[in-house]
């Protein structure tokens, strides 16, 4: 275990400029994660990959270690050598959200893990079916009171941001919705485009197409700000939900214990990868934005963060997994 004065030079001795480690990288880098293959962190891993290959010469492996919502991927990541040779690409879920969701998990964010570069974000869409009697969340929420029986809200399972998102929304605006949670997503859109389910507050990427086809109808966004790839969409917190912000960013994590020079350099590298106009493009397509923080501002959003998802977790009354 990492001695906590380490820790905290990891966590936060890195305003100051860091001469890398000379020997670094000695050996091939692996960058894992619990996504699948043409996912939008497996795309930002593949940026991040063929930027350090040209940086240093050394291969770059993407390996794709799917299970329990990112926790095998995360905790493989976590026992590995502190030596900048195995990343994590991190979803926000396994580090703010799955510490207060899983009853046990194989790694502890806060210790076992540092910030390297966050390298994207993107928000969820609130999409209705077309058929619903509303044409904004003012009168959703109106339907929702004056319905007899409880109005659907669909997910990609319990816990992941979709799932979240519509609790939050469920108490901010003190309405009360069935949640529906779906194991893949083609059902889940075929079951909303039908009107069998009510709304979904869905990825940017997954449901913007059917809302430009007329499938869906789009109501709010749930970043704090307009997103470029939809600016006609009022985010919830405009529209009089203050504060409501459920995004998905993803970002590159190390060992605890990684030379802070690694950290820097990996960082400076990374964050070249993800500002070049090409990735952007990429990204863009992905309905996502590219971040350019620095680890201890990465660090600093965690801190904020986990807190906030563990109360909603408690105080909706999701039950541990197991």
């Amino acid at each position: 275990m990492i001695r906590p004065a380490l820790a905290l030079i990891a966590l936060f001795g890195l305003a100051a400029p860091a001469h890398a480690e000379p020997s670094y990288p000695q050996s091939t880098i692996r960058i894992v994660l619990g996504f699948g293959p043409g996912s939008a962190p497996d795309v930002a891993a593949r940026i991040l990959a063929d930027q350090f290959t040209a940086a240093w010469g050394k291969p770059v492996v993407v390996e794709n270690m799917l299970g329990a919502g990112g926790n095998i991927a995360a905790g493989h990541v976590a026992k590995a050598a502190p030596d900048g040779s195995t990343l994590l690409m991190a979803g926000n879920a396994a580090i703010v959200i799955n510490p207060s969701l899983y009853a046990k998990l194989p790694y502890d964010p806060a210790h076992d893990l540092v910030p390297v570069a966050q390298v994207t974000v993107a928000p969820n869409i609130l999409v209705v079916s077309k058929d619903v009697p509303a044409a904004n969340v003012p009168e959703l929420v109106e339907l929702a009171r004056r319905s007899p029986t409880p109005l659907t809200f669909a997910s990609a399972g319990v816990g992941t941001s979709t799932h979240l998102a519509g609790e939050l929304f469920q108490t901010m605006t003190g309405i009360k919705m069935q949640h529906v949670p779906y194991r893949d997503s083609a059902t889940l859109l075929s079951d909303l485009t039908a009107g069998r389910v009510t709304m979904f507050f869905g990825s940017i990427a997954s449901v913007l197409p059917q809302v430009r086809d007329g499938n869906l109808r789009a109501l709010a966004i749930t970043s704090l700000r307009r997103s470029p790839a939809a600016p006609d969409i009022p985010t919830l917190d405009e529209l009089g939900f203050r504060g409501f912000e459920a995004t998905a960013w993803f970002g590159l994590m190390a060992p605890a214990g990684t030379p802070p020079a690694v950290i820097a350099q990996l960082h400076e590298e990374a964050q070249k990868a993800v500002t070049a106009p090409a990735a952007r493009q990429k990204f863009a397509a992905l309905g996502m934005e590219t971040v350019t923080r620095t680890p201890s501002e990465f660090a600093e959003q965690i801190r904020t963060e986990t807190p906030k998802w563990a109360e909603l977790i408690k105080r909706v009354g999701i039950a541990p997994i197991q």
